[in-house]
């Protein structure tokens, strides 16, 4: 996985579309060459995903919402162990969770346009 809004996400995106710039798209006018050309595209974000994601593992205490500033933010908090600190990572986590709810819900709203979905999801 890559976290959503994370350096590791930023870096993905930037390889990517660097090793897009490099791809040969001249010469192509037969259906072979375009054969390999989309398989030279799936072979660059595979091998630009393996290179910036990570291993998780799922489980009944994880959270989709946590981001790589929430990390910083905890780890400020564990060094220093002083209240300001402890301030500061509640309103990371506060500010976080407010975005990822918002935009969550702004998805099914417009995805879906109906307000059950958005209430089985909520339930869930």
């Amino acid at each position: 996985m890559i976290p959503p809004k994370s350096d590791h996400e930023k870096a993905f995106i930037d390889e990517v579309i660097s090793n897009f710039k490099s791809l040969n798209t001249n010469d192509m006018d037969d259906v072979v060459k375009l054969d390999y050309m989309v398989k030279g595209i799936g072979y660059i974000v595979n091998q630009v995903w393996n290179g910036n994601a990570k291993k998780s593992r799922i489980s009944k205490h994880s959270k989709q919402w946590w981001l790589d500033k929430c990390s910083q933010a905890l780890d400020n908090y564990r060094n220093s162990r002083s209240l300001e600190n402890w301030k500061n990572f509640k309103k990371v986590i506060k500010n976080v969770k407010r975005s990822y709810f918002n935009d969550k819900i702004q998805e099914i709203a417009n995805k879906r346009k109906s307000h059950w979905e958005l209430t089985s999801w909520i339930n869930r």
